[in-house]
């Protein structure tokens, strides 16, 4: 795998953090990708799931129902 245009502050901070932990760039390089990508990426949670947690810790809410009225027939002819 080749990595092109990376900036060279960046190559730059690759090769002291590399240097500084006593191995190549490469494998320095190697690590970096290992560690970010051997945890499970976290999921979103959406916003009816946010809601739901922090009522959970105040016992929730239960809301009444409004009672329903059966639709009203619409005149159509004036």
């Amino acid at each position: 795998m080749t990595i092109r245009n990376i900036d060279d502050h960046l190559k730059t901070r690759l090769r002291i953090r590399a240097a500084a932990h006593g191995r190549s760039m490469e494998d320095e390089a190697r690590d970096i990708l290992r560690a970010a990508l051997s945890t499970e990426e976290k999921r979103q949670p959406n916003l009816a799931e946010t809601i739901r947690r922090r009522m959970a810790a105040s016992g929730g809410v239960v809301l009444d129902i409004a009672p329903r009225e059966p639709i009203r027939p619409v005149d159509l002819d004036p």
